[in-house]
């Protein structure tokens, strides 16, 4: 009699078992599967082994025992979160914006994840030193049935109340679709076939009660079911005794729809290099205080050119691509020691302080004064460009500097001011910095 081979899987007992397969992708998990039927029902256990993939994954990140209020599959949860991960992180605005004066969307959007949600905060400058200002803009979830919710903040004034307990029902936010364009590109717009209120007896979202048939929760990209039952009513009206009148009845509805969105579709792009490396001790996203003694956000990317500097606020604007706030085709550093003409250069800057700086003891951090190296940059107006009109043909107007300083950090200017706007991190190991207060 031959002995059993105690090296094989089902040996295992099945806690061993679980354990394992817990460390394999969801399509090793389905190959396997297919070797046996006996491991079947060993792939598709939900409360062990998906549990075990989400936890694993995202576990140290969320709750995972609270989305959709513990009531859906884990299975469901690990496909929705694989998709929703791409999200954490900073994403710029695209494209001029179409919304109405009353609202106004952000430039900067930065994921993170929530107990049993992502929320999404509009970041922007604050006239606080170097403080940003931290508001709600999005918050992306599950509900208990398993369909997909998104609310939007459309004026970033519910503060903790969004992000709290999902209590959002009780407050003015509007519910929008977000649909994915590729890993780094996806759109925001409201969801007008989606009307909500609360129920008194069951808490459940209904539909509105103006005459309208009723469309139970809907989220997601087009082709769910709002839209299939509106092709449904719009051929069963033309279809049916009175079709004139229903589809006279149809537009009006679909005008008055129109009429009360309070959300125009806006895109938004991912800044895939936010942070700088070793290799680009300059990219990413940082922030400084300009020459009008406002705070502003800049983003520092490199590509085959070179390197560039924009402002964050310009970015969504026509033509911005042509007005970098700095640019060089050469990323080469000069390394100390500096020629002595560098150091006066430096020297005979002011550093742009916050207005606040002149009425109080604040004072602009020591270390900063230490430069590492310097770099030759150009200023993005007045190129020389020989035999072009207009054209400056003065290099003082348009060449600069940037000096990095020992602690990572860096400043620039230009030799036709006596300025130098030092930029600090927005953001460090995935949080943002100098928030003020507790969101």
């Amino acid at each position: 009699m031959a002995e059993p081979n105690l090296n094989s899987f089902s040996a295992f007992p099945e806690d061993v078992q679980f354990c394992i397969l817990s460390f394999l992708s969801p399509t090793e998990i389905a190959n396997f599967a297919c070797t046996s039927k006996r491991y079947a029902p060993l792939c598709q256990n939900d409360s062990k082994l998906w549990y075990s993939l989400c936890d694993r994954r995202w576990g140290s990140k969320t709750q995972i025992n609270k989305w959709g209020d513990g009531q859906i599959s884990y299975k469901l949860l690990y496909k929705t979160l694989n998709k929703w991960e791409n999200l954490i992180g900073f994403w710029r605005r695209c494209g001029q914006s179409q919304q109405k004066e009353t609202v106004k969307p952000p430039s900067l959007v930065f994921f993170e994840w929530g107990s049993s949600f992502l929320s999404g905060w509009r970041v922007s400058p604050s006239q606080n030193a170097y403080c940003v200002i931290k508001s709600p803009f999005l918050l992306i979830s599950i509900s208990p049935e398993g369909e997909i919710v998104n609310y939007l903040d459309p004026e970033g004034q519910n503060k903790n109340k969004l992000f709290g307990d999902l209590g959002y029902l009780d407050m003015d936010v509007v519910p929008v679709n977000v649909n994915f364009i590729g890993d780094s590109h996806f759109s925001v717009e409201e969801n007008v076939n989606f009307a909500y209120r609360r129920s008194l007896s069951s808490g459940n979202l209904k539909g509105d009660d103006s005459g309208e048939d009723i469309v139970s929760v809907a989220s997601g990209s087009p082709g769910s079911l709002p839209e299939t039952l509106e092709i449904y009513q719009y051929y069963a009206n033309r279809m049916s005794p009175g079709a004139d009148r229903a589809i006279r009845r149809q537009r009006r509805r679909e005008k008055e729809k129109q009429g009360k969105k309070r959300w125009e579709t806006e895109h938004f792009l991912k800044i895939v290099d936010s942070s700088p490396t070793l290799d680009r001790p300059l990219q990413g996203l940082w922030k400084g205080i300009c020459e009008d003694r406002k705070m502003e956000f800049y983003l520092v990317a490199y590509d085959e050119f070179g390197i560039s500097c924009r402002r964050v606020g310009d970015l969504p604007e026509r033509h911005s691509r042509s007005i970098p706030v700095f640019w060089t085709s050469d990323p080469t550093f000069i390394e100390f020691p500096f020629p002595t003409e560098e150091e006066y250069l430096y020297d005979t800057r002011i550093h742009i302080q916050p207005p606040e700086a002149e009425n109080s003891d604040w004072d602009f951090p020591i270390e900063n004064d230490a430069v590492s190296r310097i770099m030759y940059i150009n200023s993005s107006y007045d190129l020389v460009i020989l035999g072009v009109e207009g054209a400056s043909m003065n290099p003082w107007r348009v060449e600069g500097r940037v000096w990095q300083y020992r602690n990572g950090t860096f400043g620039f200017g230009f030799l036709r001011n006596h300025f130098i706007v030092d930029l600090k991190h927005i953001a460090k190991n995935g949080c943002l910095l100098d928030i003020p207060g507790d969101l």
